[in-house]
Protein backbone atom coordinates (compact mmCIF):
# COMPACT_ATOMS: atom_id res chain seq x y z
CA UNK A 1 0.00 0.00 0.00
CA UNK A 2 1.15 3.55 -0.68
CA UNK A 3 0.95 5.47 2.59
CA UNK A 4 1.48 9.15 3.32
CA UNK A 5 2.38 10.19 6.86
CA UNK A 6 1.93 13.79 7.97
CA UNK A 7 4.07 14.33 11.04
CA UNK A 8 7.45 12.95 12.03
CA UNK A 9 7.17 13.04 15.82
CA UNK A 10 6.79 10.09 18.15
CA UNK A 11 3.80 8.43 16.46
CA UNK A 12 4.44 9.65 12.91
CA UNK A 13 8.09 8.64 13.03
CA UNK A 14 7.28 5.25 14.52
CA UNK A 15 4.66 4.50 11.89
CA UNK A 16 7.10 5.59 9.19
CA UNK A 17 9.59 3.01 10.45
CA UNK A 18 7.10 0.20 11.11
CA UNK A 19 5.07 0.50 7.93
CA UNK A 20 8.19 0.77 5.78
CA UNK A 21 9.59 -2.35 7.42
CA UNK A 22 6.40 -4.21 6.44
CA UNK A 23 6.98 -3.38 2.78
CA UNK A 24 4.59 -0.47 2.34
CA UNK A 25 5.66 2.51 0.27
CA UNK A 26 5.82 5.39 2.75
CA UNK A 27 6.15 9.10 2.03
CA UNK A 28 6.62 11.22 5.16
CA UNK A 29 6.19 14.96 5.46
CA UNK A 30 6.20 17.60 8.17
CA UNK A 31 5.91 21.36 8.60
CA UNK A 32 9.69 21.87 8.52
CA UNK A 33 10.21 20.60 4.99
CA UNK A 34 11.57 17.49 3.32
CA UNK A 35 15.19 18.39 4.04
CA UNK A 36 14.52 17.93 7.78
CA UNK A 37 13.42 14.34 7.14
CA UNK A 38 16.53 13.01 5.43
CA UNK A 39 17.77 11.00 8.41
CA UNK A 40 14.36 9.46 9.19
CA UNK A 41 13.69 8.62 5.56
CA UNK A 42 17.11 7.02 5.11
CA UNK A 43 16.81 4.99 8.31
CA UNK A 44 13.28 3.80 7.54
CA UNK A 45 13.59 3.29 3.80
CA UNK A 46 10.86 5.86 3.27
CA UNK A 47 10.66 8.97 1.08
CA UNK A 48 10.84 12.51 2.38
CA UNK A 49 8.13 14.52 0.63
CA UNK A 50 6.23 17.76 0.65
CA UNK A 51 2.61 17.70 1.79
CA UNK A 52 1.04 17.59 -1.66
CA UNK A 53 3.27 14.74 -2.82
CA UNK A 54 2.70 12.70 0.35
CA UNK A 55 -1.09 12.97 0.10
CA UNK A 56 -1.72 12.81 -3.64
CA UNK A 57 0.16 9.57 -4.18
CA UNK A 58 -1.24 7.81 -1.12
CA UNK A 59 -3.97 5.20 -0.76
CA UNK A 60 -4.03 5.96 2.97
CA UNK A 61 -2.86 9.07 4.82
CA UNK A 62 -1.93 9.18 8.52
CA UNK A 63 -2.22 12.50 10.33
CA UNK A 64 -0.03 12.64 13.45
CA UNK A 65 0.42 16.34 14.19
CA UNK A 66 -0.66 18.72 16.95
CA UNK A 67 -4.43 18.93 16.67
CA UNK A 68 -4.34 22.73 16.48
CA UNK A 69 -2.55 22.41 13.11
CA UNK A 70 -5.35 20.43 11.43
CA UNK A 71 -7.26 23.54 10.20
CA UNK A 72 -4.09 24.62 8.37
CA UNK A 73 -4.24 21.52 6.14
CA UNK A 74 -5.75 22.18 2.68
CA UNK A 75 -9.01 20.24 2.94
CA UNK A 76 -9.46 19.84 -0.83
CA UNK A 77 -6.24 17.82 -0.98
CA UNK A 78 -7.84 15.13 1.20
CA UNK A 79 -11.14 14.82 -0.67
CA UNK A 80 -11.93 11.12 -1.06
CA UNK A 81 -8.81 10.02 0.81
CA UNK A 82 -8.75 7.42 3.56
CA UNK A 83 -7.35 9.42 6.47
CA UNK A 84 -6.14 7.88 9.73
CA UNK A 85 -6.48 10.34 12.60
CA UNK A 86 -3.85 9.49 15.22
CA UNK A 87 -4.23 12.78 17.09
CA UNK A 88 -5.34 13.72 20.58
CA UNK A 89 -6.57 17.02 21.97
CA UNK A 90 -4.26 18.37 24.66
CA UNK A 91 -5.50 21.82 25.74
CA UNK A 92 -2.13 22.77 27.22
CA UNK A 93 -0.57 22.32 23.76
CA UNK A 94 -3.46 22.97 21.39
CA UNK A 95 -5.11 25.86 23.23
CA UNK A 96 -8.82 26.32 23.80
CA UNK A 97 -10.91 24.70 21.07
CA UNK A 98 -14.45 25.36 22.36
CA UNK A 99 -16.15 22.36 20.72
CA UNK A 100 -13.56 20.07 22.30
CA UNK A 101 -13.30 21.85 25.64
CA UNK A 102 -17.06 21.53 26.17
CA UNK A 103 -16.97 18.02 24.64
CA UNK A 104 -19.78 18.73 22.21
CA UNK A 105 -17.63 17.03 19.54
CA UNK A 106 -15.11 14.20 19.60
CA UNK A 107 -11.71 15.30 18.36
CA UNK A 108 -12.00 12.98 15.36
CA UNK A 109 -15.39 14.47 14.38
CA UNK A 110 -13.81 17.91 14.66
CA UNK A 111 -11.00 16.75 12.37
CA UNK A 112 -13.45 15.22 9.89
CA UNK A 113 -15.41 18.47 9.83
CA UNK A 114 -12.24 20.28 8.74
CA UNK A 115 -11.36 17.65 6.15
CA UNK A 116 -14.77 17.35 4.51
CA UNK A 117 -14.79 14.62 1.88
CA UNK A 118 -12.10 12.55 3.63
CA UNK A 119 -12.91 9.07 4.97
CA UNK A 120 -11.61 9.55 8.52
CA UNK A 121 -10.76 6.63 10.81
CA UNK A 122 -9.49 7.10 14.38
CA UNK A 123 -6.69 4.84 15.66
CA UNK A 124 -3.14 4.87 17.11
CA UNK A 125 -4.05 7.63 19.57
CA UNK A 126 -4.20 5.34 22.61
CA UNK A 127 -0.79 3.65 22.46
CA UNK A 128 2.64 4.91 23.45
CA UNK A 129 5.06 5.25 20.54
CA UNK A 130 7.60 2.89 22.11
CA UNK A 131 4.96 0.19 22.45
CA UNK A 132 3.75 0.78 18.90
CA UNK A 133 7.34 0.22 17.82
CA UNK A 134 8.20 -2.84 19.91
CA UNK A 135 5.09 -4.57 21.25
CA UNK A 136 3.43 -5.88 18.10
CA UNK A 137 2.76 -9.63 18.28
CA UNK A 138 1.42 -12.32 15.90
CA UNK A 139 -2.33 -12.82 15.83
CA UNK A 140 -3.49 -15.19 18.54
CA UNK A 141 -0.69 -14.32 20.98
CA UNK A 142 -2.14 -14.17 24.52
CA UNK A 143 -2.24 -10.62 25.82
CA UNK A 144 -1.80 -9.08 22.37
CA UNK A 145 -2.51 -5.35 22.70
CA UNK A 146 -5.84 -4.22 21.31
CA UNK A 147 -6.31 -0.88 19.56
CA UNK A 148 -9.72 0.77 19.19
CA UNK A 149 -10.64 1.76 15.64
CA UNK A 150 -13.52 4.22 15.09
CA UNK A 151 -15.01 5.48 11.85
CA UNK A 152 -18.20 6.08 9.90
CA UNK A 153 -17.09 4.44 6.64
CA UNK A 154 -17.17 0.67 7.12
CA UNK A 155 -14.92 -0.11 4.17
CA UNK A 156 -12.33 2.43 5.34
CA UNK A 157 -12.51 0.99 8.85
CA UNK A 158 -12.00 -2.54 7.51
CA UNK A 159 -8.87 -1.49 5.61
CA UNK A 160 -7.44 0.24 8.66
CA UNK A 161 -8.24 -2.70 10.94
CA UNK A 162 -6.29 -4.92 8.56
CA UNK A 163 -3.31 -2.58 8.85
CA UNK A 164 -3.54 -2.62 12.65
CA UNK A 165 -3.47 -6.43 12.59
CA UNK A 166 -0.50 -6.38 10.21
CA UNK A 167 1.37 -4.16 12.68
CA UNK A 168 0.83 -6.77 15.39
CA UNK A 169 -2.16 -5.48 17.34
CA UNK A 170 -5.77 -6.64 17.71
CA UNK A 171 -8.14 -4.15 16.04
CA UNK A 172 -11.30 -3.51 18.02
CA UNK A 173 -14.30 -1.85 16.38
CA UNK A 174 -14.96 1.24 18.50
CA UNK A 175 -18.01 2.48 16.61
CA UNK A 176 -18.44 5.78 14.82
CA UNK A 177 -16.43 9.00 14.93
CA UNK A 178 -19.00 10.45 17.31
CA UNK A 179 -18.38 7.52 19.64
CA UNK A 180 -14.59 7.91 19.48
CA UNK A 181 -14.59 10.07 22.63
CA UNK A 182 -14.46 6.69 24.36
CA UNK A 183 -10.80 6.35 23.29
CA UNK A 184 -9.68 9.91 23.97
CA UNK A 185 -7.35 10.91 26.85
CA UNK A 186 -8.63 10.23 30.36
CA UNK A 187 -10.68 7.19 29.31
CA UNK A 188 -10.04 3.59 30.44
CA UNK A 189 -8.41 2.52 27.15
CA UNK A 190 -6.05 5.49 26.81
CA UNK A 191 -2.42 4.45 27.28
CA UNK A 192 -3.30 1.23 29.11
CA UNK A 193 -2.25 -1.55 26.67
CA UNK A 194 -5.34 -3.66 27.27
CA UNK A 195 -5.99 -6.79 25.22
CA UNK A 196 -8.97 -6.85 22.85
CA UNK A 197 -11.46 -7.93 25.54
CA UNK A 198 -10.07 -5.29 27.86
CA UNK A 199 -10.46 -2.63 25.19
CA UNK A 200 -14.09 -3.61 24.64
CA UNK A 201 -14.70 -3.42 28.38
CA UNK A 202 -12.93 -0.05 28.60
CA UNK A 203 -14.92 1.42 25.74
CA UNK A 204 -18.16 0.20 27.30
CA UNK A 205 -17.38 1.65 30.73
CA UNK A 206 -16.03 5.03 29.54
CA UNK A 207 -17.92 8.05 30.81
CA UNK A 208 -18.06 11.54 29.24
Amino acid sequence: MEIGIIGSGHIGGTLTRRLSSLGHGVAVTNSRGAESLTDLATEAGARAADLEEAVQGAELVVIAIPLKAVPELPAALFDGKLVVDANNYYPERDGDIPELTDRSLSSSRWTADHLKGARVVKVFNTIQAAHLMDEGKPAGTPGRIGLPVAGDDEEAKRIVMGLVDELGFDPVDAGTLDESWRQQPDTPVYGTDRDADGVREGLATARP
